[in-house]
């Protein structure tokens, strides 16, 4: 399972996101960050910074 966390992009913001893809908890993370953030443009730097602070969790049984 991969998983996001944007706090730890943008202090302060509990929002979260796991999938077994990484693929859908990138189209996840900037859904929100241009939602909720309201960032307009998701630059390259942007995306990879998301994808170097997703992690790799286990699935709470």
């Amino acid at each position: 399972m991969k998983e996001f966390q944007c706090g730890s992009l943008v202090p302060g913001c509990d929002w979260h996101t796991r999938h077994p893809e990484e693929a859908e908890v990138m189209r996840r993370a900037v859904e929100h960050l241009r939602q909720t953030h309201g960032e307009k443009e998701i630059r390259e730097t942007m995306i990879e910074a998301i994808r170097s602070r997703i992690e790799t969790v286990r699935d709470a049984a």
